[in-house]
Parts: structure tokens; C-alpha cells; sequence
């Protein structure tokens, strides 16, 4: 689903990664860790289009990377779920409008559908009952819980998580990532940048290490 081949990642003249491997499997729970300032959040963007590779090869979900044009960026994207640290959502539409919202913008047009779809990812992530409200009235962990609804929208193979729970107080990121598992569950393979060690280890996966330019595997007993 995801292969990264010697590929070197530049920006604004600053060598993010240098000839670094990274490979996805279907149905996989991947993490991302390391410092800050390691280039985790800088590989993610990678992923989703928003950083390019400079040299070496990489696809996602079919597509090519090292020749990604502007007009594909919003076609991968309709493949990915996207998740950050700080939700992202728009603070002057409800909940029900953030994500109506994102469905019209990737060319859903009957009401009753876009009003069954933002419903059954509601009932997914357990915040049926606040679809009404605006994000300044939810806590921290219910705009997380809207904003994996909304990478859920388009039934994503892959969510891209970018520190979920750093915004988060403990009970509600294990409360978070409870989702996340059992997302990966029902066959949803998952990447996600974490500095938060408790969370792999109640989490077991796949683990790659962001350090000086580089990305290792981790092998991890078991």
C-alpha cells in the first residue's frame, strides 16, 4: 500500500531524510517515532502530497509519488483518512456542517445520502448526539473523535494520524486510540507520528525510528 525506496526528502533546502526504505502492508498498524524536529510530521506530508520526493522512488495506493501533479493531490487524498494533533475543524460550521462539508467538496450531491454518511460515521466514533454542536463546545477528545469521523467519510484504506492524542490528557487518549484499534480491526491500516511511548506499547505495531536524516526499523521482542 505504501513503499518508500531510497528516497531522499527536501525541504526548503533543509535534507529531511536521506536514501531511507518505508514500507506499508495491507491491514497494518504503523508508528512513526522519534525527537522533535526528526522529519515525522515532514514524512506524513510526503505521504498525503504535501511534500515531494527529491530522489528514490515511493507509491501510495497506486500512485507515483516522485510524479505526483497537483491535479492527483485531491484524488489521493479522497483514498486517504487524515487525522491531526490539532483537529483542524472549522470553527464557525457544526459538526454535522464540517463534515457535510468535506463530503460535497469530493463530489457527494443527493442531502440524503451526505445526511445517512455523516451519521454513520457519527455512530462510528460515538458522537451521534453532538452533530448540532460547534467545535469550541466539545472537548478536546470529542473534535478528535469528529475529526477520524471525518477521515472516515470516504471509507479510507489508510489513516494518516499526525500525533492524535498530543493534545490529549491520558484517559482521553487511550480513549482515542481504543478507536483507532478497533478501526485497524475491521481492516483499516493505520500510520501514526506518536511520541508517546505508552501508546505502543499498549498498541503493539509496527515501529520506524525518525533520527538524524534517517528511518530504521525498530525490532521489537515479543
Amino acid at each position: 500500500m505504501v513503499s518508500l525506496k531510497n528516497a531522499t526528502i527536501v525541504n526548503e533546502n533543509n535534507i529531511l531524510f536521506s536514501d531511507i526504505n518505508f514500507n506499508v502492508n495491507s491491514g497494518e498498524l504503523v508508528f512513526l517515532i522519534g525527537k522533535t524536529g526528526t522529519g515525522k510530521s515532514s514524512l506524513l506530508k510526503v505521504l498525503y502530497g504535501d511534500l515531494h520526493i527529491n530522489s528514490g522512488q515511493g507509491s501510495i495506493m497506486g500512485f507515483d509519488l516522485t510524479q505526483l501533479k497537483e491535479n492527483q493531490i485531491p484524488k489521493l487524498r479522497r483514498k486517504l483518512g487524515i487525522v491531526f494533533q490539532d483537529f483542524k475543524l472549522l470553527p464557525d460550521r457544526t459538526v454535522f456542517e464540517n463534515l457535510s462539508f468535506v463530503l460535497k467538496a469530493t463530489g457527494w450531491k443527493e442531502k440524503e445520502k451526505i445526511k445517512k454518511r455523516v451519521s454513520e460515521v457519527l455512530e462510528m466514533v460515538n458522537v451521534t448526539s453532538n452533530d448540532k454542536k460547534y467545535p469550541f463546545e466539545l472537548s478536546g477528545g470529542e473534535q478528535q473523535r469528529v475529526a477520524i469521523a471525518r477521515a472516515l467519510l470516504n471509507n479510507p484504506e489508510i489513516i494518516i494520524a499526525d500525533e492524535p492524542t498530543g493534545n490529549l490528557d491520558p484517559e482521553t487518549s487511550n480513549e482515542i486510540m481504543q478507536l483507532f484499534s478497533k478501526l485497524h480491526k475491521e481492516g483499516i491500516s493505520l500510520i501514526m507520528a506518536t511520541h508517546d511511548y505508552n501508546i505502543i506499547v499498549k498498541f503493539p505495531g509496527k515501529i520506524y525510528q525518525c533520527d538524524q536524516k534517517g528511518l530504521n526499523e525498530v525490532v521489537t521482542k515479543k
